[in-house]
C-alpha cells in the first residue's frame, strides 16, 4: 500500500497544514514532551530524597535502645583474687551506678585491677565515668601512665585516706583523665580517674575506704 503523502488537514484551520505549521506543531509537541519528562524526573528525584531522609530519621538517627553492658565486678574480683597478691578492691556503689568492665591484668609490668564505673545521670548532667585502677606494688612509672602524666594540683583526706588530686578539667582533650585521684592503700597504689563531679569521686573514695577497712 502506498504511503499517504497528502498534507494533514487541521480541523482548526479547515485546510492542510503548511510545511511551516507542521514544523511548528512538531516542535511544540517535542517541547511539551521534554517538559513532561523534566517534571517526572523532578518528582522522582524528590521522592527518592524523601525516602532517604525518612530512612535516616527512622534507622540512623533514632535513639539507641541497646541494654548497657553491666559487669558483675564483685564476682569477677572474687574469682580473680586467687591470682592477686593483694586484696582486690570491690567497693559498694550507689544502686543507680553500674560497672561496665572489670578485669585483672598488667600495666607496665605491674599487676593491675581495673573496674570502670558509670555514675547515675542527674537533672543537670548525663551519666559520667570513673575508672578504678589498683596497682599492686606499683611504681612511679605505673602511676604516671594511669594518671595520663597529669601533675598534682592538691590533696584531700577522705575517711582517713589521703588522696592526691590531678585536676585538668580546664584543659582540652583530656577525656577520661579530666580528673584523677591517687592514694596508697596497703601495698597498692589506687587511682581514680574520669569525667564525674567531685562529689561522685568523693563518694567512690569513701566506699573504697570502707572496703579496704573491711579487708
Amino acid at each position: 500500500m502506498a504511503k499517504n503523502t497528502e498534507p494533514r488537514i487541521v480541523a482548526e484551520l479547515g485546510r492542510p497544514e503548511t510545511p511551516e505549521e507542521t514544523f511548528a506543531r512538531k516542535a511544540e509537541t517535542s517541547r511539551k514532551h521534554r517538559a513532561n519528562q523534566t517534571l517526572l524526573n523532578l518528582v522522582g528525584a524528590t521522592v527518592a530524597s524523601l525516602v532517604i531522609v525518612l530512612f535516616l530519621v527512622l534507622v540512623v538517627v533514632r535513639p539507641s535502645t541497646e541494654t548497657p553492658v553491666v559487669a558483675d565486678y564483685q564476682t569477677i574480683a572474687a574469682d580473680a583474687q586467687t591470682n592477686a597478691s593483694e586484696p582486690l578492691l570491690a567497693p559498694e556503689i550507689p544502686e543507680a551506678w553500674y560497672a561496665n568492665a572489670a578485669r585483672l591484668g598488667t600495666t607496665s609490668a605491674v599487676q593491675t585491677w581495673y573496674v570502670g564505673f558509670v555514675t547515675a545521670a542527674t537533672d543537670s548532667s548525663a551519666a559520667q565515668f570513673i575508672a578504678l585502677e589498683q596497682g599492686i606494688e606499683a611504681n612511679p612509672t605505673w602511676l604516671g601512665i594511669v594518671t595520663d602524666g597529669a601533675l598534682a594540683t592538691s590533696t584531700t583526706t577522705i575517711d582517713g585516706i589521703q588522696w592526691t588530686i590531678y585536676d585538668r578539667r580546664s584543659s582540652a582533650d583530656t577525656g577520661n583523665y579530666a580528673y584523677s585521684m591517687s592514694a596508697e592503700i596497703a601495698s597498692s597504689t589506687v587511682v581514680l580517674h574520669g569525667t564525674a563531679a567531685d562529689a561522685q569521686f568523693e563518694l567512690l573514695a569513701a566506699a573504697i575506704a570502707a572496703d579496704s577497712e573491711a579487708q
